[in-house]
């Protein structure tokens, strides 16, 4: 069955505030084997990303390759995903059902204060 990706669309007046250092995405836990970008084979990386908009805040787990990570990307910046996508997952573990939503972007770029007003 296909996921549904759904693009994400933040309102100019979102903020963005990195949370948390770049970590490395591991595919298989036992073997350690590291995520890659299905088309360009690229480290995948996760970044914690507290999300400000109309009043609420949410914090998304983003994972982004790492030609994608702005130099400089570290908690407390203001960044700005670009190319988010929204990808809802739903699976069966040990008879119970665990469900999602998993957060993709093609980069993270740093805000400038004067960008952000």
């Amino acid at each position: 069955m296909a996921m549904s990706r759904i693009r994400v669309a933040l309102l100019p007046s979102a903020v963005c505030i990195a949370g948390t250092e770049p970590a490395l995405k591991i595919k298989d836990q036992q073997t350690g084997e590291i995520a890659t970008d299905r088309e360009t084979g690229a480290s995948l990386y996760t970044v914690t990303v507290m999300l400000m908009e109309d009043g609420r805040a949410e914090v998304l787990k983003i994972t982004v390759p790492e030609t994608g990570l702005a130099a400089g990307l570290k908690p407390g910046v203001m960044v700005r995903p670009v190319e988010l996508f929204a990808t809802p997952w739903a699976r069966i573990f040990n008879g119970q059902l665990s469900d999602g939503v998993a957060y993709r972007a093609a980069r993270l770029e740093l805000v400038t204060v004067e960008a952000a007003q």
